[in-house]
């Protein structure tokens, strides 16, 4: 016999929670337009000069401008991240591994759209100089030179949502009061 005051464990939702996780998913990765458009405003261009054979080569004192536009990215990446898993966690009738992993999914969308297209912006808004001399000075557009930076998005989803979770106490993460 069970004892009176033991609950049932709450079960995990599946299948009511599938059309909602979907669009969590669509809906973070959207925000993916909104990063790449910052991304591409605030990453700095690379200053290189124009070699004897024609092809650019970075300036010496110029060249940690390739590190900011990565740093940059990683930076608007764990924002993106803490932004979504904290909206994400106010879905609260919704709240649970369906809903986390939908939106980890999501942000790694939104970061792969972030990339792709904050550097399509970015050589826009720095097209290639028509005719250059040796040693003409140009500026190049900010390039992620490592696709590490995707993780720092779903990474900073996924840690926000689990701390929140953590930090509830209820079996069920308060689903029944939504």
């Amino acid at each position: 016999m069970p004892y009176p005051w033991h609950q049932p464990r709450p079960r995990v939702v599946v299948r009511a929670d599938l059309v909602p996780a979907v669009s969590v998913m669509s809906t973070v990765a959207l925000l993916g337009f909104a990063v790449a458009w910052l991304w591409s405003v605030l990453a700095p261009p690379v200053r290189m000069v124009i070699g004897n054979d024609g092809q650019p080569f970075p300036l010496v004192a110029e060249s940690y401008h390739r590190a900011d536009g990565m740093v940059i990215f990683i930076l608007l990446g764990l924002a993106a991240g803490l932004v979504s898993g904290v909206a994400v966690w106010f879905l609260r009738e919704r709240r649970g591994p369906v809903v986390m992993a939908a939106a980890v999914a999501g942000s790694a969308l939104g970061g792969w759209l972030a990339t792709a297209l904050g550097t399509a912006w970015a050589e826009g808004r720095y097209p290639t100089p028509g005719e250059v001399q040796t040693l003409d000075i140009v500026e190049v557009a900010p390039r992620l030179e490592s696709m590490w930076v995707l993780l720092a998005w779903p990474l900073t989803t996924a840690l926000a949502y689990g701390v929140l979770a953590a930090w509830n106490s209820m079996d069920d993460l308060g689903r029944r009061l939504g």
